[in-house]
């Protein structure tokens, strides 16, 4: 055979294999995203510049500072009267389009694909004014039920991609809509009937910008219909999607929110379509970074707990899922997610979950062990030292567990949610009257609140071990010493503040109070505060403190008059009563 001939061959044989048909590797996507506080200044971080991104193994950035790609459109060819020329609004626009392009071309110059972060529906105030009969329904919501909204939508996405026909492709938010960031726009959750409204929109996206234009749809199914959570609604919705190459559905890895006891979740690695899966690396609920939360190791291999008290059956971990076909990729959420503080200066806690990740996405047959000596190696960290930070880690990991929620009780899904951002409830309202309530009827509060100072024991040993690790990096090596005593003196506020109010309830249920016993763990409670709050006086590094109110979502300041300490404070009054 010439030599000619059997390069052809060879290639043909390449290409197309031996059944004739192209076999194309699907793309793997290792993607990270800054979700920036809505309404605050935008984060400063290493995480939004992409050239830092390319080097932690990043191939895409989603942008998210919650100015969506699709509100700097002017709707001209809609109606000029949208956005008139020289109005304010129109200037917004404008300015608004500048910037995007400049992050789109900031991505490309480093070598990643950028996707923005987009929620749907948001759609100019005045757009809506014009045609609110023609898409609004009787309770005056944007409705997907009314064919002009629709309309509306295929020319948005039209004109988005003429706009910037650099963008890659859009990462689809409903559920939530935050308008914070977007003073001329509205919008409201489109899914109004669940299972119906995901098919509509989805079919929509996968026309007007997989197949039409040829650009990604990342779709979340976070907080809609269930989508995110009950595999029997994933599979109703995507079984009546056609797959397409571009189109791939964003799964977080908790089965709802980013919360530790929760579920692997198990609508990963079900149906026909491809699938990444968000990680938080900066834990909203777990400190956000102001204290050690090593999460990385949980999430490759996972979680303690589901080998103890959250037994799961099937996958558990992305180790699990990476031979699943439908598996596509991570997205890690390197900074941010919930609402205000903790405020963290050093992003030392956050380098390490996203790197582990990130590094292991790259190669998924590397260990997370391997991928975490790569980072120690990085970071200078040598000898005995090695074993100190492997071990500090992981005891961060159980004592975020113990300190929070719980390693050996049935934990309900919605306790989990009494401490959030940087506030702290109580049992005078919220999810901790429930808890205490039902670990009283089951004789296990006492177990509880034991569980708690087990937590302070481990934060003591992860204090000790910091002092004794040293890093090349001197800002580093402060803050790792700094936020273990952090996370030490917030634990002890927790376990005193649950003590309190544990001590509290049974009185409150028998009618007799153990005065002595809650006046010593008041002051001990006082103690923790003043020490806690001394860390951060003396510390310029520190974060920025807890609050011991529970959270409500009303801006700006996000919590009111309840939480721990108008708890603690009932049952102080009442230690004082006697001799």
């Amino acid at each position: 055979m010439p030599r000619s001939l059997f390069l052809v061959c060879l290639i043909a044989f390449c290409l197309f294999g031996v059944k004739g048909t192209a076999q194309v590797a699907k793309p793997f996507f290792i993607l990270d995203m800054v979700h920036h506080n809505p309404g605050e200044p935008l984060t400063k971080t290493l995480f939004s510049n992409p050239s830092y991104l390319k080097s932690y193994g990043f191939n895409g950035q989603v942008l998210n500072d919650f100015v969506f790609a699709h509100a700097a459109l002017t709707f001209d060819k809609l109606n000029p009267e949208i956005f008139p020329e020289g109005s304010k609004q129109r200037v917004w626009v404008m300015e608004a389009a500048r910037r995007i392009r400049e992050n789109i071309k900031a991505a490309h110059q480093a070598g990643l694909k950028a996707y923005y972060f987009t929620d749907i529906i948001v759609l100019p105030k005045r757009l809506v004014e014009l045609y609110k009969d023609e898409i609004c329904d009787e309770k005056g919501k944007i409705s997907f039920e009314r064919p002009k909204t629709i309309e509306i939508h295929k020319i948005m996405l039209e004109e988005l991609f003429e706009t910037f026909p650099e963008l890659d492709g859009l990462v689809i938010r409903t559920g939530e809509t935050y308008l914070n960031n977007v003073p001329y726009h509205t919008g409201n959750n489109p899914i109004t009937k669940g299972i119906e409204s995901h098919l509509k929109l989805i079919r929509l996206l996968r026309e007007e910008v997989c197949v039409k234009h040829h650009k990604m749809i990342f779709y979340r199914t976070w907080l809609s219909a269930g989508m995110h959570e009950k595999p029997d609604v994933y599979l109703k919705v995507t079984s009546q999607i056609e797959p397409h190459p571009d189109l791939v559905f964003s799964i977080k890895h908790t089965s709802g929110d980013y919360q530790r006891t929760l579920d692997f979740n198990r609508t990963l690695g079900i149906g026909d379509h491809s699938q990444i899966v968000e990680v938080q690396c900066q834990r909203e609920y777990e400190g956000k970074g102001a204290y050690p939360n090593y999460i990385a190791q949980g999430v490759i291999d996972g979680f303690e707990e589901y080998s103890t008290n959250k037994p799961q059956s099937g996958y558990k971990s992305l180790n699990d899922l990476k031979d699943n076909p439908n598996f596509r990729g991570v997205w890690t959420w390197s900074r941010g997610g919930g609402w205000l503080g903790p405020y963290v200066s050093n992003e030392f806690w956050m380098k390490l979950n996203t790197y582990v990740l990130s590094h292991w996405a790259k190669n998924t047959r590397q260990t997370e062990l391997e991928v975490f000596n790569q980072f120690m190696d990085e970071n200078g960290i040598l000898g005995t030292d090695r074993k100190k930070f492997r071990k500090l880690c992981l005891l961060s990991a159980g004592a975020v567990l113990r300190g929070h929620n719980s390693a050996v009780l049935n934990w309900d899904n919605n306790w989990v949610w009494w401490m959030r951002d940087e506030f702290l409830s109580g049992t005078d309202a919220g999810r901790l009257v429930t808890a205490f309530k039902t670990l009283y009827q089951r004789g296990e509060l006492d177990k509880a609140v034991s569980e708690k100072h087990e937590a302070v024991r481990l934060w003591e040993q992860i204090s000790k071990l910091s002092r004794e690790i040293k890093l090349k990096n001197r800002a580093d090596q402060s803050y790792l010493s700094v936020s273990s005593d952090y996370g030490l003196l917030l634990h002890q506020i927790i376990a005193e503040g649950w003590s309190i109010m544990a001590l509290g309830y049974v009185g409150d249920q028998t009618g007799t109070y153990d005065k002595r016993a809650l006046r010593n763990a008041v002051l001990r409670y006082d103690e923790a505060w003043k020490m806690y709050r001394q860390l951060k006086k003396d510390h310029a590094d520190c974060a920025t403190l807890y609050q011991p109110y529970a959270f409500d979502f009303k801006s700006p300041g996000y919590h009111n008059s309840v939480g721990m300490e108008a708890a603690v404070n009932k049952y102080r009054l009442i230690s004082n009563l006697v001799d």
